[in-house]
């Protein structure tokens, strides 16, 4: 993986625990909508980003690991499996509340909550400790 698409990874990293962070700010201010305004449009825009930053999450952590030579290999292949599972999982979520027409601060709320959300965080906060540890 060059130099760039490891860059990428850590973007992708940083984007999803600022919008997880911002979501919790959100969450307590008890708005009934994202409509009319501006912390709504960006709960929405950090959704939007949150859901590009996990779209292929799992093909760019093997790359990743691949390029890294890690071994023995079958761990690190078995956890990042378990990444883009959650990663789709959380996708999934992500994409169901941005298809509504409006987003309260109690769904995002509940979109927190979310084990598939949560897990990933975990997954992502192992991961990134130990590719630190490895570089």
């Amino acid at each position: 993986m060059s130099p760039d698409a490891a860059g990428e990874l850590d973007s992708r990293i940083d984007t999803i625990e600022e919008a997880y962070e911002f979501m919790l700010a959100y969450a307590s201010q008890g708005l009934p909508t994202d409509k009319d305004n501006d912390t709504g449009r960006q709960a929405r825009e950090y959704l939007g980003r949150l859901d590009a930053a996990l779209s292929g999450l799992g093909a760019l952590f093997t790359a990743h690991v691949t390029t890294l030579g890690l071994q023995p290999a079958a761990p690190y292949g078995n956890y990042v499996a378990v990444i883009d599972r959650d990663a789709r999982d959380a996708q999934a979520a992500v994409q169901l509340v941005l298809a509504q027409p409006a987003i309260g601060s109690q769904m995002v709320d509940n979109l927190n909550a979310s084990i598939h959300l949560r897990a990933l965080l975990t997954d992502l906060f192992l991961i990134d400790e130990i590719l630190k540890a490895r570089r």
